[in-house]
């Protein structure tokens, strides 16, 4: 395995490890830049028992990443996953992977989701430099899961303490940890990172039997709205077609390719992932996606794709991407909302996560959750500084969570 070895964390209190009261004890920490160093069924074991596992920890979806050159040391993406092992009793003389955190040096604050531009310029005008800085997130992915993969707390403690120690430690600016699970964020704060706080908003399936059923649990305005929506789509003769997994083809892929990169050109944008890594996840992952294609008479004109996990501890959709090479009024939503709306009450799929931030889902069904992201600085002023600010923005916040929640687009009663 190529990777640079580290000493154990150490309890410098106590001057003993914190893994002692468990009953393997002996433990050797590695930080490993590439991913395809770690057997995938390792790596997948691992995340398949944390308490808030998604599609985009596995393996395969984060490979994808860097093979695709989509995040890597060019794009500003240079990967250095902390792993902890033990000695594998059921294989003497091989060590087994008990915890293990995705980390990049980041050189830019792109493709996050939660912003911190105003912390980098704040240190630019001090003549500090911010970048390169510490970031534990799945790169352009703002969805909330395990960001400490441990197969115990005790593991998960001790992965944070590396962590932190490495940040300390690098002379980096800081550490990021977004949209980690509430569990950890909650270590995180006992560790003595700083919570920022977000909103998110979701929909969720209470077992709805039809689309119908959902409309008929909103208020009056906002059902006939959608109604309207979905009714201007289709007389623009408008049809669409769904294609699960192995259903989605190369050219189906090169579709969606040229949808999204047409929509990041629209913005005079450049887009984050390339047709390489489309094709990886396809071949490697295929139980987890869905492309919804529209077309117009016999022509593809817009397509987006969604993940999903079925697995009944997860049972989530999650809106991500989505592209169009024609204009028609309310094609968005029906592409990219309401069509998945349709698979989540066919396949019975609890939740449909929609993306970052997006007040406009409300009319839609989606409701605001709160999110939480966990920062350490190592300026003291900065973090002074920082820390005041989030105090101010979390007042913000849950004024806003409240506004948002007086707007409940759901029936009364």
């Amino acid at each position: 395995m190529q990777s640079e070895s580290c000493k154990p964390v150490e309890d410098r209190e106590a001057g003993k490890s914190p893994l002692e009261s468990d009953p393997v004890a002996n433990y050797r920490t590695d930080i490993v830049s590439d991913l395809a160093d770690i057997d995938a069924a390792d790596w997948d074991a691992l995340v398949a028992a944390q308490p808030e596992a998604t599609p985009f920890l596995r393996h395969a979806f984060l490979h994808a990443m860097h093979a695709s050159g989509s995040a890597t040391d060019d794009t500003g993406w240079s990967a250095r996953f902390l792993t902890l092992w033990v000695p594998d009793g059921h294989a003497p003389g091989r060590d087994r992977l008990a915890a293990a955190m995705p980390l990049y040096a980041k050189s830019h604050s792109y493709g996050e989701y939660v912003f911190d531009w105003a912390w980098a310029d704040a240190y630019r005008q001090h003549d500090i430099p911010y970048y390169p800085k510490w970031l534990s997130a799945i790169p352009f992915t703002p969805v909330r899961g395990a960001r400490l993969l441990a197969e115990s707390d005790i593991a998960r403690r001790v992965l944070l303490r590396f962590a932190l120690a490495l940040a300390e430690e690098s002379q980096l600016s800081s550490l990021h940890v977004l949209f980690p699970s509430d569990h950890e964020a909650d270590l995180m704060q006992e560790a003595g990172m700083m919570m920022r706080h977000g909103v998110q908003f979701h929909w969720t399936n209470p077992g709805y039997d039809s689309f119908e059923a959902f409309l008929a649990t909103l208020s009056q305005k906002k059902r006939k709205n959608i109604r309207a929506e979905r009714r201007r789509v289709a007389e623009a003769g408008i049809t669409f077609r769904q294609l699960r997994g192995a259903e989605i083809d190369d050219e189906a892929w090169k579709l969606f390719n040229r949808c999204y990169r047409q929509t990041y050109r629209e913005h005079h944008s450049t887009p984050y992932l390339n047709l390489d890594f489309f094709r990886r996840i396809g071949e490697a992952m295929p139980e987890h996606l869905l492309l919804v294609i529209a077309e117009r008479d016999g022509k593809a004109i817009a397509s987006s794709l969604v993940f999903y996990d079925a697995d009944p501890k997860v049972s989530t959709l999650y809106g991500r991407y989505w592209g169009a090479l024609e204009h028609h009024p309310c094609l968005h939503f029906e592409t990219a909302y309401y069509q998945p709306l349709e698979f989540c009450i066919a396949e019975g799929l609890r939740t449909f996560e929609g993306g970052a931030q997006g007040e406009h889902k409300m009319a839609r069904g989606f409701l605001p959750v709160a999110t939480r992201s966990a920062h350490w600085l190592a300026h003291p002023s900065f973090a002074d500084a920082v820390e005041r600010f989030l105090v101010r923005e979390r007042q913000g916040i849950d004024a806003y969570m409240d506004e948002l929640n007086e707007r409940n687009p759901f029936a009364r009663g």
